[in-house]
């Protein structure tokens, strides 16, 4: 179990994370603390809002729940379709300081995570308070263009009371240098009132009706290295000089409330959910980072800051609807959906054994 844990977060992090990891994500940190966390936000916004809607979707695919220590071993992707609206953004209108421009003003479009991956973002130029260009730096290219893609693994048993529980874990662990490490936790759980109304007939419930919550929370953390550029002095003697501590953190927050209907007809058991998704995240940097900031005389300057960028946000709060089915066959569970939340598609397809 544990294995499967690891694998599935492991394809999480790949997926869902290589802006972090290879897309030269210390270059946004040239354009100052400011304005590189409204870079990191207009261009991760799909990305957080994908994954959130990910991560609490493959909870369930039924009203019904499990027998007594009954179990259901599942493993389910999820691909969030994200909308035009989110693959871009205009760099003119997130409300970046007068000291980072687009070097060609009829070039202002960017991709976001989610958008073009064909192509890098426009060229932007730093300058300093007194208009001098400093150094200049292309925004990066999209990296899963027009989805999101999550996966999920769980473990749900039943209890009593027609009510069962689900988990999701992973301990932290380290993928490699590119990609950082990453911890995951989740649990549900789901109960069945339809029952509750028929405990003594259950061959007659002519439904099922459920209430369900989730809760899904992810840690990531990766080591950065942006060094002072080439020839560059500090700003003056005050400027700390380590820079062995940066890093980038992540810790996604992931929150699912839902009421469940299915009907089942043999092996195959249709259902419809309405929800409620809240999503967000407490992300950035910390440790020491170098950011030019001038000159002296000949010579490029920087300062020196410490904890330059942080996201703490949310970034979905809205209602979803699932329609989906499970087919129930000896020992192998079938599952399907496909859902809406704030106009995302949400695709979700597995297979699980159950006893």
């Amino acid at each position: 179990m544990k294995k499967a844990f690891t694998i599935i977060s492991f394809l999480s992090i790949i997926s869902s994370y290589r802006l972090f990891a290879q897309s030269g994500f210390e270059q946004l940190i040239k354009a100052g603390p400011a304005d590189a966390t409204r870079l990191v936000d207009a261009y991760s916004r799909s990305l957080f809002k994908g994954f959130g809607l990910g991560m609490n979707s493959g909870w369930t695919n039924s009203a019904q729940t499990l027998g007594l220590l009954h179990f259901d071993l599942r493993v389910t992707g999820t691909g969030v379709i994200v909308p035009s609206s989110d693959k871009s953004f205009d760099v003119t209108r997130i409300g970046l300081s007068s000291n980072l421009r687009p070097a060609n003003t009829n070039d202002v479009i960017a991709p976001s995570f989610s958008g073009n991956t064909r192509s890098n973002g426009p060229l932007m130029d730093v300058y300093d308070e007194n208009n001098n260009k400093l150094i200049s730096f292309e925004l990066p290219s999209g990296i899963l263009e027009d989805y999101v893609p999550t996966p999920q693994v769980q473990l749900t048993v039943g209890l009593f009371a027609n009510t069962d529980v689900t988990v999701r874990a992973a301990p932290r662990f380290r993928i490699g240098k590119k990609i950082g490490s990453v911890s995951l936790f989740g649990f549900g759980i789901k109960h069945n009132f339809m029952r509750d109304l028929y405990q003594h007939d259950g061959k007659n419930v002519p439904f099922d009706l459920a209430l369900a919550f989730s809760y899904n929370n992810l840690k990531y953390k990766k080591s950065l290295n942006l060094q002072p550029l080439e020839n560059s002095v500090p700003q003056n003697n005050e400027q700390p000089m380590d820079y062995s501590g940066q890093e980038i953190f992540g810790n996604f927050n992931n929150y699912l409330f839902q009421a469940l209907i299915s009907k089942q007809f043999s092996i195959f058991t249709p259902y419809l959910s309405l929800g409620y998704n809240v999503s967000s995240v407490d992300m950035g940097l910390s440790g020491n980072y170098p950011i030019i900031d001038g000159f002296n005389g000949d010579q490029i300057t920087y300062k020196t800051y410490s904890n330059p960028v942080r996201i703490d946000r949310t970034y979905l709060k809205d209602l979803r609807v699932d329609a989906g089915f499970q087919v129930k066959l000896p020992v192998i569970r079938l599952y399907a959906s496909y859902g809406i939340s704030e106009n995302y598609g949400i695709v979700n397809a597995g297979i699980g054994i159950g006893l």
